[in-house]
């Protein structure tokens, strides 16, 4: 299905709020509403997960995005849309993507 590209403005939490999720690094080559792309295999790292303050297990800390476009590249790599699968680790819990800039989609 095709969905809105995720740029390195995009707001992406974990699912335990107000954990942030920020890219590692980002494509500049390429830019969508002015901000790069992000792309399949780009790292995240998670800050404020809730389990954090909990204690009764280990917060998110990484993340990684497992599906991306299948049409849609950027220096040969997918680029993450909005409808895109991510896993967390320790958690195995999803990204949630919040918001994204909404004039650009991809397949």
């Amino acid at each position: 299905m095709p969905g809105f590209l995720i740029n390195s403005a995009s707001t992406i939490t974990c699912s335990h709020p107000p954990g942030k999720a920020t890219p590692t690094a980002v494509f500049p080559r390429v830019l969508v509403a002015g901000q790069p792309v992000v792309i399949q295999t780009t790292p995240y790292t998670v800050a404020g997960c809730a389990l954090a303050s909990s204690g009764s297990a280990p917060p998110c800390a990484t993340a990684s995005w497992t599906s991306a476009a299948t049409r849609v590249f950027a220096n040969g790599q997918p680029v993450v849309l909005l409808d895109s699968k991510s896993n967390c680790l320790p958690t195995g819990t999803p990204l949630i993507i919040m918001n994204t800039q909404g004039r650009v989609t991809g397949m």
